[in-house]
Parts: C-alpha cells; structure tokens; sequence
C-alpha cells in the first residue's frame, strides 16, 4: 500500500490530513498512534474511501484506489477488512450471521438480500468464529455480547473477506485494559501467522510499542514520527501528546 500526498479537508474548513505520505510493506503490522483529532481516523477511512480524499493519491496493491471506477474499488475493496472503534454489527443479527456479513461482496445480490450463505461459508464462518473463542456464541444475538466479544464478531467478519488488509480504526478505545491487550493480541497472531498486512490507529503509546513493529505518528493532519515502535521515545512521545 502506498499513500502519496494525502489531503483532506473537511466542508467547514477542517484540514484533517495535510500531505500525508507512507508505504506499508505486505505483512507489516503498522500502528497510527496521535492523540484525538490528529486525523486518525481520517486516515483510515480515506484508505477504504469510505471518505473522499480532497487530494493525492492511494494505491492498493499496486493499483491506484483514487479515480478508481466504482467496480474496481468494490473489488478493491473485496481484500480489505475493516474493524470499527463501535463495532458495527446488526444487534439484532446472530454472532455467526454478523461473521457471514463479510461474505456479502462475493454473494449474489437477492441471496445477500434474505441472509442465505453457501455452506462452505457457514463452515468457515464457524472455524473462524471458534478460532477467535466464540465457539459457544453462534446463535447469540451481538447486541447481548460484551464488549470484548463484539469486538471479536467484528474481527471475524473482517477475516471471512480472506483480507491481504486488516484495518483496525481504534478497536480497542472502548475496552478495558485486559480485553484490549487479548484483543490486540488476536490481530497480532493474524499478523504473524496468516501474514495479513495490519494497520491499526491506537492512542495508547503503551499498545503501541508493545504490538507494532513499527509507528507512524500523527500530529494535526501531519506525520511527525515513522520509525521502529522501539525506537520512539519519550521526548517525542511528549511532544505528541503534550506539546512539549
């Protein structure tokens, strides 16, 4: 993946992202660390063109995502996950059946419309679901889960896409300290051992360090740190967060 001068500014006048530019080699798990309103989230949501940048340029697998005709970026889009700081399930959907949403682009159109999978796809649902600790919360409807669990839902529908790309937009600010860390530990495993590319936005330097093999940090649109997670260090950790 490989971002070339990113821009966005937002209709009120809002500069989220002022030249922003970075590759990401397959398999490297990538954290976007900055403080609130460091533009994130922007970031991210810029990458899967879930919002317009105002300008520069994105490529996905060496294709340019930017300009790209609406059926070149649905396929595009087909090798991306997404996780949601809120999760972004259907509360009233199943574990199993939120898990099978990440089938949808590869499902026809009126089966995708009344919830109807292939068989392969529920096996697999269920591998993925039981890898992830679900085992016993097929039929649980999301909406009674705990946070954590819900969570895990949204990492199982990212992997039924069969990503080359995980996005993780903060999946961890609304957990505890405990569940964040399984949490982060998931990705990590998914990282090393299915070689899926990862980049994930976190505030918590801590979770950073610990998980990423490498840190891009973010200060008012801009990048201010790319370098080696270990390498960062408490000086420019400072500046970031306090100005210092």
């Amino acid at each position: 993946m490989k971002i070339d001068r990113l821009c966005k500014t937002y209709d009120n006048g809002t500069s989220a992202l002022r030249e922003i530019s970075f590759s990401v080699e397959p398999g490297e798990f990538v954290v976007i660390l900055g403080k609130s309103g460091s533009g994130k989230s922007t970031l991210m949501r810029c990458i899967n063109r879930l919002v317009e940048p105002t300008s520069g340029r994105i490529f996905l697998d060496g294709e340019e995502a930017t300009g790209a005709t609406p059926s070149r970026l649905r396929a595009l889009r087909k090798k991306i996950g997404m996780i949601f700081q809120q999760y972004n399930l259907i509360p009233r959907y199943s574990v199993q059946t939120n898990a099978l949403m990440g089938r949808l682009a590869w499902t026809s159109s009126i089966a995708s419309l009344i919830n109807c999978f292939s068989a392969e796809d529920v096996e697999r649902s269920s591998q993925v679901l039981d890898r992830l600790g679900l085992s016993e919360k097929y039929f649980d409807r999301s909406e009674n889960l705990s946070g954590g669990q819900q969570q895990r839902v949204g990492l199982a529908r990212a992997l039924m896409q069969g990503p080359e790309l995980i996005l993780a937009d903060e999946p961890v600010s609304s957990l505890d300290p405990a569940t964040s860390r399984q949490i982060m530990k998931l990705l990590a495993e998914i990282n090393d051992k299915d070689g899926v590319t990862l980049l994930c936005n976190l505030h918590l330097p801590a979770l950073a360090r610990e998980f990423g093999s490498r840190i891009l940090a973010l200060s008012e649109g801009r990048i201010v740190y790319d370098g080696p997670a270990g390498a960062l260090s408490e000086v420019e950790l400072n500046s970031l967060y306090l100005g210092e």
